[in-house]
Formats: C-alpha cells, structure tokens, sequence
C-alpha cells in the first residue's frame, strides 16, 4: 500500500490495520517512506488519535525496527524504571542498586538531559572511566554478575523512535499521549523487560504539568505496556520543586551515594523512591504485600547491600575500583561555590522548577543545542525545599559555578524563581497517585 494511502485513513479518523502500521515503520527503515510522510502521519495521529489496539501494533512495530534483547536463562524476574524527566531528579542511580540488592536484575537503559529536565546518562558520566556505551556483551555480563547495570541507548535499539521522535520535535506533534506512549515503550520493551514501573512527574517542572494529562499518560502506558506482553504499574509524583537538595550532574551523583550510604537523606527523595521500589517488587511478585517490600527495600539500604552494588556496577562498567571510598576525588568539581540568599526572609511557598532547570543549561550543565559539550561540574547543592525559612544565614541554594557571569546568571534565576511567603506553607505528598 502506498504510503500516502495509509496516511489517508488515519487522517479521516479510521482506524489503521496492525499490516498498515507494520508497513508504515519498515518503510521508514527501508527508506520507502519519505521525512515528509513521517510528519504527516505524526500529525494525523496526533489530531485523531490512535485507539489502544492502534497504540499497541505501533509500539511493537517501533521495538522491532532494530534489535531486541533477550534474557532467557537470568532466573530472576527482569525489571525496570522509566521516569518521564524533571529537575533533581536522580532516583534512577538509587533504585537500581537497590532493586538488584532486593534480587532482581536490572537492566535500565537510561537517556540524556531533554530540555529543562537533567538525564541520567550525563549523570553517571561525572564518573571517570564509565562506559554509558557499553556493548551488549557487557551490559548482559553486568547485569548477571551485580544485578543492574545503567547504561545509555544503543544505536540499534527500536531506530523507528529515534527518527521519528526527531520529525516530532520539529513538526508541533510531541504532545501526543499516543506518540508518547510508543516512544517511551518501544525502547523499553526492545530491552527485553518483563516488568516495569513508571515514574510521572506532574507539575511546573515536568512535561505533563496538568494532573489529568498525567493520569491519561500513566494509564495509556499501563494499557500497552501489559498489552504488549509486559506487566506495569506508574506512580505519579510531584514536580512542582526541584527533587532532592542537588540539581546538576557531579553534585546529584554526590547526593545518590549519600543517599546509599544512609547520610544526608531528603525526605522527598526517600519517599519517591521507595514507593518506586516497593510497588515494582509487588509488581514481579519478589513480595507479597506492602510491608514485606517496604521491609526488603529498607533491608537493601540499612545493610549495604544497595551501596555495594552500585559499587560493582561502576566498577564493572569501567569506573575506579575505588571510586566510592574517593568519590570526592573523582568527581569533578567546579572552580567555585557559593550561596544564593533569597531578596527577602520567609518560608519558600512555591517553586519554578522549570525555570530552574533551565538556569542549569545556563551553567553549563545542560544542552542549549544537542551536540553541547557539558560542563559537568557545574550546579547546585544544599537547595532549600518548600516549607523552609530562609534568611541571610539560609541560603536557597549553593551554586557550583565556574566564571562570575554564570553566578550573576544563577544569582537572578534563583531568586525569580521561588515565592517567599510570610506564613508556612502546607508540605504536601510527592506521591499523588498510584495506578
């Protein structure tokens, strides 16, 4: 069928056949469907929509544009965690090493910073020596022998995505629930999970910002995903301030190895990410209730255990034998630090988190243009959370910088974007739903 026919019936608002959607993506592959196809389709679908049967063949269809992974022999259920980005959002780094503690294996394939929000993969890259592109040899090997291993997308891993989300981003169709969907759950799936929990930011710093959209976005990928032949579930979290006291690259690195070591723990970190890790070891049946997977996942950080595989994941993937004894060594820092104080003393009632991962780019530590270089030293630490009084002896933030400008920069962002309020604001949960 040609490609502009397949076009046709999703434009007026039929439904595509699993042979139409299959022979749509290969054709993207063989090169039998133009750039300008891609983009038409995209914006058929997002003004009309695809069913769940739709949104299924299409995901499938994208995870088999390339290689998939399979981990037939691991005798333990295969798991893993999708966040949909947001600021100081570093829990990828805590989960998996205690999700393997909790004897399970992990193989999160994570991404780079999009936009406003910080990725993984740059995170771990503040390690010397950690190969984030690490072959499937060795991924496979990791995995095996510590339980987890974090690395970045491989070139082959559902390719349909990855031309297709670029088309997106550059045509007005990335705000499709959809589109989303299959993009998120294609490159998972193509890793060969068995079981996977999603983490949704909802707020001013996440993508999805309004709840509803959220809930609709959680749900659809709920649908597919265990359509698909993978179980999930999704908790949707708040990101209406930044998540922990660090937002950077080396610093959120520094705050997950504190976190491991049981030092300097932020409430709202601890919460997310154990809920994370207790639903995910209900979800593939490691436990059987509630308290028995709250239980193993406190066990897995009181005892070490989560700590020394985070360890043996590093090491295993290139990083200094050494590097949890010395990380204060290995990480790189920036030429100075100093504290940003708010314009006036009160309780921080509101945050711009948006606006504060943006003022990361301005730093340095995010990317203005996809090929930036980052500077991964660069950004803040001890940040003040919703609810704290902060005067001239408690600062907002301590800024990681490198030149006066950036400070300037950070200075002014920082300060524009929190609200002071004379009175106390009520804390609220970071967890607003489970599904």
């Amino acid at each position: 069928m040609l490609p502009q026919e397949i076009i046709r019936v999703k434009r007026d608002k039929n439904t595509l056949s699993t042979g139409q959607i299959r022979e749509f993506i290969e054709g993207i592959g063989t090169n039998k469907v133009d750039d300008i196809q891609v983009a038409a389709m995209t914006m058929a679908i997002f003004l009309n929509g695809l069913n769940k049967q739709e949104t299924i063949d299409l995901t499938l269809t994208m995870r088999d544009s390339g290689n998939v992974l399979n981990w037939s022999g691991y005798d333990k259920p295969i798991v893993d965690k999708h966040s949909s980005g947001g600021v100081g959002d570093k829990v990828s780094l805590m989960l998996a090493p205690m999700l393997a503690a909790c004897d399970v294996y992990v193989p999160m394939i994570a991404g780079r910073g999009l936009g406003h929000t910080g990725g993984t993969v740059d995170k771990l890259e503040a390690i010397p020596g950690y190969n984030t592109q690490a072959d499937n040899d060795l991924f496979r090997k990791t995995v095996k022998e510590v339980g987890c291993a974090i690395i970045g997308q491989t070139g082959n891993l559902a390719p349909a995505d990855k031309k297709i989300y670029a088309i997106r981003d550059v045509c007005g169709t990335v705000e499709s629930i959809p589109l989303i969907t299959a993009s998120i759950l294609s490159k998972k799936l193509a890793a060969g999970l068995q079981y996977l929990i999603m983490d949704l930011k909802c707020g001013n710093g996440a993508f999805m910002q309004n709840f509803s959209d959220a809930k609709a976005l959680a749900q659809s990928i709920i649908d597919v995903s265990c359509g698909a032949g993978t179980k999930a579930a999704a908790v949707i979290t708040d990101m209406n301030q930044v998540l922990g006291k660090t937002v950077g690259n080396a610093v959120e690195v520094k705050e997950a190895l504190e976190y491991l070591k049981r030092e300097n723990i932020n409430s709202r970190l601890d919460k997310v990410t154990q809920t994370l890790c207790t639903e995910l070891l209900l979800l593939c049946g490691r436990c059987k209730n509630h308290a028995d997977a709250a239980k193993l996942a406190e066990t897995a950080l009181s005892s070490g255990k989560a700590l020394e595989k985070f360890a043996q994941m590093a090491a295993s993937l290139g990083a200094p034998a050494d590097f949890i004894e010395r990380s204060e060594y290995y990480l790189p820092q920036a030429r100075h630090c100093k504290p940003v104080y708010a314009l006036s003393n009160g309780y921080i009632a509101a945050m711009n988190a948006r606006n504060i991962g943006l003022s990361i780019v301005e730093l340095g530590g995010g990317r203005a243009i996809p090929t930036q270089k980052l500077d991964l030293a660069t950004g803040y630490s001890e940040f003040a959370q919703i609810g704290d009084y902060v005067d001239k002896h408690k600062p907002l933030a301590f800024v990681h910088y490198q030149t006066e400008e950036q400070f300037a920069q950070a200075e002014k962002a920082l300060q524009m974007a929190v609200t002071i309020s004379e009175n106390a604001p009520e804390i609220t949960s970071p967890i607003l739903l489970k599904l």
